[in-house]
């Protein structure tokens, strides 16, 4: 074994260049793979720490006109636990922003109410009181470590009441660690489902109201098959038949990573996007392989007369392809501990790129488990061909001086750099359209106008105080105008397809966003009206029940002229006033769902302000605190800005472009480099060949040509087989996307001009180098 390792050793160093490209090429290619594989873990580990995960299920409706949809009536979870004896137990639970008060500490905390179950149901230990009764009481709370310090500092927060909305008193039973980060629930502090109830008026518990999250937790060795068929109908059993929706566990361990749906089946989401990195990961360490398997064969020729003897010897073939195997695992070796090396610094920057806290857990024995796999695996494809092939050439031919590898022995070294490079085709084609469509949606009209709004979340003590707010902020002119709206201007809050309308079709369920909106909405956030007027309920008293319909709502009910047509919701009647034009309030990469705004009667939780823009920000935020210090003294003083909250709409996609771009930019820098090491392994060997094409006259750009035109044929090839490739997978990937654009004649040229200019910078340096050589030298050394 210590003969081999010399025997290894030596060549690494005699070898020199070659050896470091060999080796910086694996420990790219693996450092890359890897910090892939890590993120992929990190994803797919998402909720599975929970000891009862197997058995939990995420209850889902589905509906043709809305696909799947997590949320769920109030009523769904308990029918389900007493009419189905394979659920053990549910829980519901929400999630809302609310200010916690302790003595003049006060923090706006994401709250989730849950029923008490939730705490048997999942992982949560608690470090300080009783998990089993934490929750019983609905005015009790259960606080995060993080939450407990910012309102407690070093005092013990256990048996002590805290306000939430400054009104209503909790008393702290218990304390837990925060939520991990690959959890599904995030939340700061734990509450009753109960108190829920008391601190917003949810109106009457109905079928039709899908306003909150429920889980289940099943029996062991339940068939989830049957039960999801016994279920499936139980709402259109307690409506009459008149909601079809179906009802649908959808297991726990899916739930982060399966959100699209289809004939009552989850068949994509996040996992889409794992499966196209998983595939990005195994193409870079591909190419990496290539890389290595090209420069051992191209150099093969090196190795020839120390197989001859070997076998001459007595070395057996089998013994020959063990070392020539151990001698590329031990590269490998070195390569993944530098990789190693690379992931650890590489690490935080990651984090920061993909807005992750993956972390190398080195206690894990399957971590251990997969190294070393990944090592093996990697060792034996990169070294296996190399192997047979070095194992292969006839001693006697070797050591008679007549041994010639042939034409036909470049052949398998032009098709691996002919898929390096197409699968380095394929990934820049990709990335550009990754970009490209990004930037498509973003240039999208979102319908209203960002610059200059402001978002703040509306508290009673605001709504009870709007009319002197809007009148103070008018008048100081730190605002231009002021609304209220029930939600964000970029999210859907509530939907419905109960609404009624002249001539609607009984079957016809389409899912219908639903909005409430203040006098003034239009001019304060710019949505263009297309017809008819605002609602204004200080000029017409009747506009608390006014309503407005966008261009997707007209179509739907199909109204000749909708102003004064009656829609009836929630057992009221609305009438329409105005038509506004299509506005982006959900994704921007998906079609428009149709929405009716109502006036007044409605209720709200979001203020609008469009600032002045002749102030500077800074004046204009300023007094805007100064006013609401005056009459929303309970609560602090925190707005958004609704031109960045639109913005992250987008960071999922960024986040996925810019990473495609690290690991495309990485995989041509790879295929260079074993491109670099095969042009400068040909210069050498035709050293006296260009030594006598000089002699004989051959210009600088005629032997550069020579050299490089090889190779310059095999991208050119790359580029014809990597394009439809490109084409098709990118199609594939579009194909998810109601929004989307296309491919145009510039990206193939641009990427084509891209390949070429990269591999002749590469190969033609190379090239000018040997053709610039003394040729009386290169002569010579033959």
């Amino acid at each position: 074994m210590s003969y081999y390792l010399k025997i290894t050793f030596r060549k690494l160093f005699r070898d020199g260049i070659y050896s470091a490209i060999n080796i910086g090429g694996l420990t790219i290619g693996m450092a890359a793979a890897m910090l892939i594989m890590l993120w992929i873990y990190n994803q797919w580990s998402y909720d599975r720490f929970h000891e009862k995960e197997p058995r939990l299920y995420q209850v889902m409706n589905y509906n043709e006109s809305f696909g799947g949809m997590a949320n769920t009536s109030r009523l769904l979870g308990p029918a389900l636990k007493d009419q189905y004896p394979e659920i053990a137990d549910m829980t519901r639970y929400n999630n809302l922003t609310e200010v916690c008060t302790y003595g003049d500490k006060k923090f706006n905390s994401n709250l989730l109410f849950a029923d008490a179950q939730f705490l048997s149901m999942f992982t949560f230990p608690l470090t300080t009181g009783n998990a089993s009764t934490a929750l019983t009481d609905p005015h009790s709370v259960v606080l995060t470590r993080s939450l407990a310090e910012r309102l407690f500092g070093s005092e013990d927060p256990l048996g002590k009441n805290i306000l939430i909305r400054a009104k209503y008193p909790v008393t702290v039973t218990g304390i837990m660690d925060n939520p991990q980060h690959n959890s599904t629930f995030q939340f700061e502090a734990l509450l009753p489902y109960q108190l829920m109830t008391e601190l917003n008026d949810l109106g009457e518990d109905r079928w039709g109201n899908y306003e909150t999250f429920t889980y289940v937790e099943l029996m062991p060795k339940t068939d989830i098959v049957s039960l999801n068929n016994s279920i499936r109908d139980i709402i259109g059993k307690n409506t009459n038949n008149e909601d079809k929706t179906q009802t649908i566990l959808h297991p726990l361990s899916k739930v982060h990573l399966y959100t699209k749906w289809e004939n009552g089946q989850a068949v994509g989401g996040r996992i889409d996007i794992l499966r196209l990195f998983f595939f990005i990961a195994l193409l870079v360490l591909l190419i990496a392989c290539i890389n290595f398997i090209n420069l051992s064969t191209a150099r093969s020729a090196k190795r020839a007369k120390e197989v001859g003897v070997r076998k001459v010897t007595g070395a057996r073939k089998s013994s020959l392809i063990g070392q020539f195997i151990g001698e590329s695992m031990l590269i490998t070796v070195i390569a993944a501990m530098i990789a190693m090396v690379l992931v650890i610094l590489c690490l935080p920057f990651f984090n920061s790129l993909m807005n992750e806290r993956i972390a190398i857990d080195f206690g894990n024995s399957w971590f251990w488990l997969f190294l070393v796999s990944f090592v093996i695996i990697t060792g034996l494809l990169a070294g296996s061909y190399p192997a047979f092939y070095l194992s292969s050439f006839l001693p006697v031919e070797v050591l008679k001086g007549v041994f010639n590898l042939g034409k036909g022995a470049a052949m398998p070294r032009k098709a691996l750099i002919v898929i390096q490079f197409s699968c380095a085709i394929v990934l820049i084609t990709a990335t550009v359209m990754v970009h490209k469509q990004i930037r498509y949606a973003q240039d999208r009209n979102s319908g209203y106008n960002k610059d200059q709004l402001i978002l703040i979340s509306l508290s009673k003590q605001m709504d009870e105080h709007q009319g002197v707010i809007r009148q103070e902020l008018i008048s100081s002119g730190a605002a231009l105008s002021v609304t209220r709206t029930l939600s964000p201007i970029t999210e859907t809050w509530n939907s419905t397809w109960g609404i009624q309308w002249k001539g609607k079709d009984p079957n016809d369920k389409t899912q219908v966003n639903r909005y409430y909106v203040d006098a003034g909405w239009a001019a304060t956030t710019g949505v263009v009206l297309l017809k008819g007027r605002d609602i204004d309920f200080n000029a017409y008293p009747t506009d608390s029940t006014a309503l407005l319909l966008n261009e997707s709502a007209v179509k739907l009910m199909n109204f000749e002229d909708p102003i004064g047509q009656i829609v009836v919701d929630r057992r009221r009647e609305w009438h329409v006033v105005g038509v506004v034009k299509d506005f982006v309030i959900d994704s921007p990469y998906e079609s428009i769902r149709p929405m009716i705004i109502g006036g007044p009667a409605g209720f709200f939780g979001c203020m609008y302000i469009k600032l002045n823009g002749a102030n500077r920000m800074s004046d204009n935020i300023a007094k805007l605190e100064k006013i609401m210090a005056a009459y929303n003294s309970d609560f602090p003083f925190e707005y958004k800005f609704v031109d960045e909250d639109y913005a992250r709409k987008f960071a999922d996609e960024q986040r996925t472009g810019t990473l495609a771009t690290c690991f495309a930019g990485l995989a041509i820098f790879i295929s260079c480099l074993g491109l670099f090491g095969l042009s400068a392994y040909m210069a050498e060997t035709r050293r006296k060949e260009i030594g006598v094409r000089k002699v004989l006259g051959a210009s600088v750009i005629n032997i550069t040509m020579l050299i490089s035109r090889e190779f310059m044929f095999l991208v050119l090839v790359s580029i014809a087989i990597g394009f439809p490739v490109a084409w098709w997978l990118t199609n594939q990937w579009l194909s998810g996307y109601a929004y989307r654009t296309g491919f145009t004649w510039w990206i193939f040229v641009t990427v084509a001009v891209l390949a070429v200019v990269v591999a002749l910078l590469t190969v033609g340096w190379q090239a000018v180098k040997a053709a610039s050589a003394n040729p009386v030298k290169s002569i010579k050394s033959e």
